[in-house]
């Protein structure tokens, strides 16, 4: 998904050259696959990727002082659920810098920011649910499939 994420960002910004990728080392497994899919897919169209990292809310304005200093045309905010905690945060800064912007879920964007291309929420619950209530049944956690959402939904800003 965060290669689509990619596209689309472009497709919004296609002036874009170079797109700064927000992320948070402290979750290195999400930031290695992250940037695992990111790096072939902004090679394949011509972009630049620049790595920022903040896992602090003190290291998240850091990281927009760095970005307003070296100006990249896009944003792309990694997902990670101490973003998702700070997304009004992320989502101002972003806007004040005039940095366009593509986010991990919808919430994001009902909190101003630009776009966001991900798992539908209600659905990924849906499915919790339905796993919890196999297990509850008497269902062996190791004989569930692993199960991916289904829905992804892109939201974009009015």
């Amino acid at each position: 998904m965060t290669a689509k994420r990619l596209e689309l960002l472009r497709e919004l910004v296609p002036a874009a050259s170079r797109v700064a990728v927000l992320v948070n080392p402290d979750n290195p497994t999400i930031v290695d696959s992250t940037l695992r899919d990111l790096e072939p897919a902004a090679r394949a169209i011509g972009l630049q990727i620049q790595v920022v990292n903040a896992s602090t809310i003190r290291e998240i304005n850091e990281a927009f002082t760095t970005l307003a200093r070296e100006r990249p045309d896009a944003l792309l905010v990694g997902i990670d659920p101490f973003f998702n905690g700070r997304r009004v945060q992320l989502v101002h800064l972003a806007t004040r810098h005039g940095l366009p912007a593509s986010y991990p879920a919808r919430d994001f964007v009902e909190a101003g920011g630009l776009m966001s291309y991900g798992a539908n929420i209600v659905d990924a619950w849906r499915q919790v649910g339905s796993y919890a209530g196999r297990l509850l049944q008497g269902a062996k956690p190791g004989d569930l499939p692993v199960v991916q959402s289904s829905k992804l939904e892109l939201v974009v800003s009015a």
